[in-house]
Formats: structure tokens, C-alpha cells, sequence
């Protein structure tokens, strides 16, 4: 059994790699910032880095909206959404092509709740806007909603931790299914 889990493993890591650094091909109507970090109003480098790669998908016409999601931590004056959309806003992305969720706090929940934005404004494609290592599970995490997805990783280094922890995650996701693996990690 130990021997299965590790080739299960095994493959699950293979597969993070394989998505890592994986371009979109085509346009879609939506970018979806998945949520990282803020301070009070000022994003963490993972953010930026994920706004900063969904605001050149918008300039290059890859996309004609953008999705900024993420709530907030106990104490936090501002969530993640919403630093994501004043970011995007202030670097010349017109509101109207802004969407805002800003109640999750977790990969499940924010591809959970863009479902039900793009369901109500009518979009159907997307592409996931998050680190390298997070694609695979994104992908996964979207076809189990049924949301069609590409991703677009942006240029931040990967550190074995994350690819490790990415690994597992998709692993585990292929087992018990994305969200029972979100309620599990509550």
C-alpha cells in the first residue's frame, strides 16, 4: 500500500509540473485572480504578481473581464478582492471591467462563488490566474465545478515546499474529490 501511495504521488507531482508553466491558447471571456495575501490594502508580492499577469491578459485582449477574489483574514480592514480591484483600477482597468467576489478564503470557495458571477453575467470561459505550482489544481478544482478553465501562471519561482504541498493537494483532490478536500483543510 505505501508503495501505491508514493506512485500515486509520484504522478500527482508529474502532473503539477506538466501545468507549472502552461500559456493560455486561446481567449476567454474572464480572468480569475485567485485570492493571496494583503496588507491592509496593499498586496502581498503573490498578489501583485497574480494582478499584475491578469492585467496583461486584459491589455493583450486575452480577456474582457477580470474576477478579483478573496476575503479576509480576522483583523483585516479590506479583503483581497477588493486590494485586488483598487490595484487593477489604479494600473488603468476600467471598473466596468472589474467583478468582485470577496467572501471566501480558499481555493474551493473562490472558484465556488465565480461560478455563480460568471453564471449571472453570463460568461463562460476562463483562465485561472495563480503561481505555477497552483495550476493543476485549479484545472481540477474548476472541471469538478464545471467551469471551463485555463490557466495562466505568473512568473514567480516555485519553491520545493509549494510543489510538494501542490503535489499532495492534487493527490488527495483526486481521492476525495476538491471540496471534501476543502472542508478538510478547515
Amino acid at each position: 500500500m505505501p508503495v501505491l501511495g508514493a506512485l500515486w504521488l509520484g504522478y500527482a507531482a508529474v502532473r503539477v509540473e506538466l501545468v507549472a508553466h502552461r500559456q493560455p491558447t486561446r481567449s476567454a471571456d474572464v480572468a480569475v485572480v485567485l485570492g493571496a495575501a494583503q496588507y491592509d490594502g496593499t498586496p502581498s508580492g503573490a498578489l501583485a504578481g497574480r494582478l499584475d499577469r491578469a492585467a496583461r491578459l486584459y491589455r493583450d485582449g486575452m480577456v474582457g473581464v477580470i474576477i478579483v477574489t478573496g476575503g479576509n483574514q480576522p483583523g483585516d480592514r479590506t479583503t483581497e478582492g477588493m486590494t485586488g480591484f483598487v490595484y487593477l483600477r489604479d494600473r488603468g482597468v476600467p471598473e466596468s471591467a472589474l467583478l468582485v467576489e470577496n467572501g471566501s478564503s480558499n481555493t474551493w470557495e473562490q472558484l465556488l462563488a465565480t461560478e455563480l458571477i460568471l453564471d449571472e453575467h453570463g460568461l463562460t470561459s476562463t483562465i485561472l490566474v495563480s503561481d505555477p505550482s497552483h495550476g493543476r489544481r485549479l484545472l481540477d478544482t474548476a472541471a469538478e465545478l464545471g467551469i471551463e478553465a485555463q490557466v495562466a501562471p505568473t512568473d514567480a519561482p516555485t519553491t520545493w515546499r509549494q510543489r510538494v504541498r501542490e503535489s499532495v493537494g492534487v493527490a488527495l483532490g483526486d481521492v476525495t474529490g476538491f471540496r471534501r478536500l476543502a472542508e478538510l483543510d478547515r
